[in-house]
């Protein structure tokens, strides 16, 4: 098994979604056939945008592309794919992340090794790069963000997590999670509109998962919500859902008149973050309409009673 980079650009021809498949040329076969069951980051090239390395993920096994000669699909394993805290430049004080890129004198390469879409990476590049994207503290720095006299333990402060175990961690994946999802929604709720803090200025507003992690469903963006409790409670209980318009579905025989009035915006529709790519993917909209909205069973008081 070998670790690798994925170049990922949104607009490629090439149809992948990095939660779920990666999409490529017969050219790179081997090198990702010899990083199954391994971990790859993804890589955003200079022409496509300014992200560099902005999430990991693992592949579990390449198949052919079904009625595509000479291309195959990498499939990545559920629950599996994480974005980035923070993307981590393509350049670390003028020099690149990874020696393939780099020239003997310190300065990136040109052509190449640098336009390659898959490329290996040894352990030492990639943890460097978790470290960066994926900060070990990342759960006591939001434990504290909104609390700056509260201490951290210096003992614990001390151990830093091992790299593969921080990806594998779902406490740790459930902070890195809402960080990401309350950060693309502007920490403002997707159906209320409404950005609330509390007298600390934390932000009321929650991540909520559109298909569960227990169901196949990924860490990212794409598969969040930035909720309220109130409408986070009623999206997993199948009281709300949302269509392929973006419009809010509500199970009318199950939620109030009034409760819909005071809750859901005006215009039904949901507040979507200012980048598309963050926006829900029709799949996991999908699957929660035809698996949970209006299927599960509501027990004890609503929180509206």
């Amino acid at each position: 098994m070998v670790k690798l980079i994925l170049m990922h650009k949104a607009d490629s021809i090439y149809e992948d979604e990095p939660d779920v498949v990666y999409d490529f040329p017969k050219a790179y076969l081997k090198a990702i056939q010899d990083g199954v069951g391994d971990w790859a980051i993804y890589y955003e090239p200079v022409k496509a945008g300014p992200r560099g390395y902005f999430a990991v993920a693992k592949v579990a096994r390449v198949i052919p592309k079904p009625g595509a000669m000479g291309r195959f699909l990498a499939l990545i394993e559920p629950g599996s794919y994480l974005p980035f805290d923070r993307e981590v430049p393509r350049l670390q004080e003028g020099r690149p992340f990874e020696a393939a890129l780099t020239a003997p004198d310190g300065s990136p390469k040109s052509g190449g090794a640098q336009q390659l879409a898959v490329r290996r990476l040894p352990d030492a590049e990639f943890a460097a790069i978790i470290r960066l994207g994926l900060p070990a503290d990342l759960e006591a720095v939001e434990a504290s963000r909104y609390d700056p006299a509260r201490e951290v333990d210096d003992a614990a402060a001390v151990f830093e997590r091992p790299v593969i175990e921080r990806l594998t961690s779902r406490p740790y994946r459930d902070v890195a999670f809402r960080r990401k999802v309350r950060e693309a929604y502007d920490y403002r709720c997707a159906m209320s509109g409404l950005r609330l803090r509390n007298g600390g200025g934390r932000p009321e507003v929650q991540a909520a998962h559109v298909r569960p992690v227990e169901h196949k469903g990924s860490d990212s963006v794409r598969n969040g919500l930035a909720l309220s409790g109130t409408l986070h409670w009623m999206f997993d209980r199948g009281l709300l859902s949302v269509a392929d318009d973006q419009s809010i579905l509500v199970s009318r025989n199950k939620v109030p008149a009034e409760v819909v009035d005071r809750l859901i915006v005006p215009q039904g529709k949901l507040c979507l973050p200012h980048d598309a790519r963050n926006w829900p993917h029709p799949e996991n909209l999908r699957w929660h309409r035809e698996n949970v909205f209006g299927q599960v069973s509501v027990d004890g008081p609503a929180p509206w009673s």
